[in-house]
């Protein structure tokens, strides 16, 4: 199910389901909002999303309330998570999945959010987007490749190519926007050869185990997985977290995956990964793509969780292509 086009003169909702937006600076937020109006988009906030507590959050109870009320109001077609977090799991038996498929639209966040949009398209269909948060759009530097991928992801239904930036950035970008320090990318890295179509099934690696035996874990089966996880992940978790994933019965039919670049304070470098992945027999034969541009460093491109996507892996040389449809 593929929600309604964002298009200019449309009211987006921003939302707290993990963290509060009582977090973000000030400033953050104002460029936020100014980016998004310059795009011609409205900008709303839910009821509670500035509210928190002593976990900068807000009871299960309000944020479920400004969900529902993002979904159910009609003049809200596309809604942005404020930023992610560590405990949007604790509304999944809580959300009224009837009101999301009776009411689709976009739904836009990454990291903690992969929660609700794993349980999101297994209880409803509908394809929603990892990609930027709300304060995401408050980085003042280097934004433009984010920009452009989610604009293609959201406006349009003409299949797109999630290539790689010319630079990427793991700045604290929000302690000093002025003090930023740009990377040159040289290319993802193939790990496995090959090429694979399927449905685009992933987001935060970590956050995803967490469905793992619920009724909210979507089908790996005939996937592209695309996972990614945070500086407090290393190489040793890493690989604990994707053998626990690959455990699951319908892993065995997964087509491809990719996989985000990590921050540098994990330490994952390019040879762990390659052994890691090496190590996994269930993998074998199947392409597998690192360094892509999603997860904790930016720029970031926009995913549709349930739309397809067709890779490509040979030698130096990766291709990656999403398709919504």
């Amino acid at each position: 199910m593929l929600a309604e086009r964002l298009k200019p003169g449309d009211e987006i909702r921003v939302i707290a389901p993990s963290r509060s937006m009582a977090i973000i600076k000030g400033e953050q937020l104002r460029i936020a909002q100014e980016r998004l109006n310059q795009l011609g988009f409205t900008v709303t906030y839910g009821k509670n999303a500035e509210d928190h507590d002593e976990f900068f959050s807000t009871s299960i109870e309000e944020r479920i309330e400004d969900l529902h009320d993002a979904f159910t109001d009609p003049n809200v077609k596309g809604i942005l998570t404020v930023i992610g977090g560590y405990n949007a799991n604790q509304l999944l038996n809580y959300i009224d999945f009837g009101i999301i498929k009776n009411n689709p639209k976009i739904f836009c966040g990454f990291s903690d959010i992969t929660a609700l949009q794993g349980a999101i398209y297994k209880k409803t269909g509908l394809i929603t987007y990892s990609g930027p948060h709300f304060s995401s759009f408050g980085v003042k530097h280097g934004f433009e490749y984010t920009l452009e991928s989610f604009i293609n992801a959201v406006t349009n239904d003409a299949p797109y190519e999630i290539a790689a930036s010319s630079h990427w950035s793991d700045d604290p970008w929000y302690l000093d926007q002025e003090d930023r320090h740009f990377i040159k990318n040289n290319g993802y890295t193939v790990i496995q050869e090959g090429t694979a179509a399927g449905r685009l099934i992933g987001g935060n690696l970590c956050t995803l185990n967490l469905l793992q035996g619920t009724e909210f874990m979507p089908s790996l089966k005939d996937s592209i997985l695309f996972i990614e996880d945070d500086e407090e992940s290393h190489a040793l978790t890493f690989d604990r977290d994707l053998q626990s994933l690959l455990h699951l019965p319908d892993a065995r039919d997964i087509k491809g995956i990719l996989i985000g670049r990590f921050q540098k304070n994990s330490q994952v470098t390019e040879e762990a990964l390659k052994k890691i992945i090496g190590s996994k027999k269930e993998l074998q034969g199947i392409p597998v793509i690192a360094n892509v541009n999603f997860g904790h460093v930016q720029p970031y491109a926009t995913i549709p969780i349930g739309g397809k996507a067709v890779i490509k892996a040979q030698g130096f040389e990766s291709e990656i292509w999403i398709e919504q449809n």
